[in-house]
């Protein structure tokens, strides 16, 4: 019963009331933006929440299956266009080449910027450097934060865009998925640099099975698409948490995110089977009512005692450091041909948002002293700016929905 009652509270706090918000603000910031702010003012006001059961572990559960689906039906939507309707953005979907080298781009040029800005300017002032860990491992830490990109958050920012802005967030989401397998490869390596052997850890047979079943995932979905292309619907509803809990088992096991394999394995379920499912229901139903409660948790997990004003001064830089590196190299080299510079300066905005993915990676290279606490402090402020910046960059770029003209 007490478990009961501690996921109402939660619910009241970071469903019902960040709904409120969003709805008297008119949508200001995304709904997956609201929880994550709620989160850490809480934190860094240290409001006594834990008194009421928050978070739950029912709620815990809960929000992280939700954010799981989220990145299933955002992959689900990967390959899918948006049909007859005359008023969507014009995007030539990308070759492979072109959408890797893309991405390459996207991640690289902020890494390298903003690990050189760092190594100059930021690693000797007082506070931020690292005594047991060389310099430009330090640097390098700190420019693959400032260039990740978020995957669940932008997850739940492309879902609530309007039909006609929804090919390009979707073309941001693949580049994203890209970026979040790049980050946590970086981190395998960075921790090797700063640690030697022990910052990786050897392949069992688990990792070789992992790639088995992604392979498999994908073949059958190649397979149902050519041979198997309207099956009874219970056959595709019990398809559905089959390849969800497999990819994302298999992303696990290879030590990537869990939501990578489970976007990958709605992107390769058959594409006759997607149309015949409530794709765009089940996506909104979990962003509004269910994935606010992992946002709000993610941000109340923050130390706000670590967040001071000097912090704060160092997380604006960052922030300017950040967004222009972010949208300068996808205009520069844009992931898709065709794009004219409104697209591509709307698909930077949507890649410059931090969220959740800077902040897990923050705390891992905190928690191997791999960052000063300065920087860790700074670099929350810049995953919530960022984060909260989002959606009015991309209203300002990508112009004013149609729909609602």
């Amino acid at each position: 019963m007490i478990k009961i009652i501690s996921l109402l509270a939660d619910f009241g706090v970071f469903v019902i009331f960040p709904w409120l918000m969003w709805r008297l603000t008119k949508k200001l910031l995304p709904i997956a933006v609201l929880p994550i702010l709620l989160g850490i003012l809480l934190a860094v006001w240290h409001v006594p929440v834990q008194q009421w059961g928050i978070p739950s572990v029912y709620g815990n559960d809960i929000g992280w299956v939700a954010v799981l689906v989220l990145a299933f039906t955002a992959g689900l939507e990967m390959w899918q266009h948006p049909g007859q309707d005359n008023t969507a953005e014009n995007v030539i979907a990308p070759s492979l080449g072109r959408l890797l080298s893309g991405a390459a781009v996207a991640l690289g040029l902020p890494l390298l910027v903003g690990a050189v800005l760092v190594y100059q300017f930021f690693l000797p002032l007082h506070g931020w450097e690292v005594p047991h860990v060389p310099q430009w491992v330090a640097a390098l830490s700190l420019g693959l934060c400032i260039a990740v990109s978020a995957l669940p958050v932008l997850i739940g920012i492309v879902r609530e865009l309007e039909p006609e802005h929804r090919p390009l967030g979707q073309l941001a989401l693949k580049l994203a998925v890209v970026d979040d397998a790049a980050l946590w490869i970086g981190l395998a390596i960075l921790q090797f640099a700063a640690k030697g052997s022990a910052g990786l850890h050897g392949w069992s047979g688990f990792e070789f099975l992992a790639i088995g079943v992604l392979a498999v995932l994908a073949l059958l979905g190649g397979w149902a698409t050519r041979y198997f292309k309207n099956p009874p619907l219970f056959v595709i509803w019990l398809a559905v948490p089959l390849y969800l809990a497999a990819g994302s088992w298999a992303s696990m096991q290879l030590g990537l995110h869990e939501l990578i394999g489970a976007y990958f394995a709605g992107a390769v379920m058959p594409p006759s089977w997607v149309r015949r499912l409530p794709v765009e229901q089940v996506g909104t139903f979990a962003l509004i009512w269910l994935a606010p409660m992992f946002f709000g948790h993610s941000g109340l997990h923050i130390d706000g005692d670590a967040l001071t004003w000097p912090s704060v001064v160092a997380s604006l830089a960052l922030v300017v450091v950040s967004i222009v590196t972010k949208m300068g190299a996808v205009y520069l080299y844009p992931p898709a041909s065709g794009l004219n510079s409104r697209q591509k300066l709307s698909v930077g905005a949507l890649l410059q948002c931090k969220g959740l993915m800077e902040i897990v990676a923050a705390t891992i290279l905190h928690s191997q002293g791999m960052i000063s606490e300065f920087a860790f402090a700074s670099l929350m402020v810049l995953a919530v700016v960022s984060t909260s910046l989002t959606g009015p960059l991309f209203k300002l770029f990508a112009g004013r929905s149609s729909t609602k003209a």
